[in-house]
């Protein structure tokens, strides 16, 4: 194929698993990290992305409560740096793939957030990377936007990883029930960008494994299939302590992504299944 496909934050949960992916698709991957590249740097962007024919943009401020108490930076890297990668991939014409979220939306919603729904962010996170969208969409560039939920892999901090890390201490695990969404394995999430870079899909697009639960019952999943002995306690968010509010549905509509893939999504039970039997191996 010999098409060089450049991963920015290619060092990070997801894009340790893009990287991979994309090579064995045949693609020539470009791995890009700080602090040897910094998005929100003008000059990085100019010399560390010539010659590429594809820009997968793994890289964000990803604390979502740390982002309350530095707003500036979260809208520089999730916001202002993406106009720059789009304004600079339109002079260039190379194609984009931004990595978003469902924190673009409040969760308010009683069913699937579909691509056509208005968002309306309720945390400086979120803020921030609708913003990005919004830029790159001004930008006028070739691109996509892959909005993602409730991420975890091996390479990363996420709500599995602590949850184990927190069983590994025993005593009971305390999990919130009045969150709703879908674990989603970052290398599914891999996959879909592949099908999406080969076929320079444009627009916005909702990706997560299928199924909802809520947080807690991924928690009582994750007990039983490692036969954890830690009993699994439901609770509200309200009793916890976070700066950011997080969004109490976060389901997304898969059909508009599904038709482009080449391959049937994945349950996120099947796919948490295979993690944790991957990772109990390691």
């Amino acid at each position: 194929m010999n098409s060089t496909v450049a991963v920015t934050g290619g060092k990070g949960m997801l894009g340790s698993d893009l990287v991979p992916c994309l090579e064995k698709a045949g693609y020539q991957a470009r791995v890009l990290d700080l602090p040897e590249f910094d998005l929100t740097n003008p000059e990085h962007i100019e010399t560390k992305l010539a010659g590429v024919d594809a820009v997968v943009n793994c890289a964000a401020f990803t604390s979502v409560d740390k982002a309350e108490e530095m707003p500036e930076t979260a809208m520089r890297v999730n916001g202002d740096a993406v106009g720059l990668l789009g304004k600079w991939a339109r002079k260039n014409n190379v194609y984009i793939i931004q990595i978003s979220t469902d924190f673009v939306f409040d969760g308010g919603s009683s069913r699937p957030y579909l691509e056509t729904d208005v968002p309306r962010p309720i945390s400086v996170y979120g803020n921030s990377k609708l913003k990005g969208e919004e830029l790159l969409k001004q930008s006028g560039c070739h691109s996509s936007i892959m909005r993602v939920q409730w991420s975890y892999g091996k390479h990363g901090i996420n709500f599995v990883s602590k949850l184990l890390e927190r069983a590994k201490n025993g005593g009971e695990l305390k999990v919130v029930n009045d969150q709703a969404g879908a674990p989603t394995w970052t290398f599914d999430m891999s996959r879909a960008i592949c099908c999406l870079l080969g076929k320079r899909s444009e627009g916005i697009f909702h990706f997560a494994n299928t199924g909802y639960a809520s947080r807690f019952e991924v928690a009582q999943f994750v007990g039983r299939t490692l036969g954890l002995v830690n009993p699994v306690i439901p609770c509200s968010s309200s009793e916890f302590s976070m700066k950011a509010i997080r969004p109490e549905n976060s389901r997304f509509c898969i059909a508009k992504i599904q038709k482009i893939i080449d391959h049937k999504i994945r349950p996120w039970e099947e796919a948490l299944s295979a993690f944790l039997k991957q990772t109990a191996l390691n």
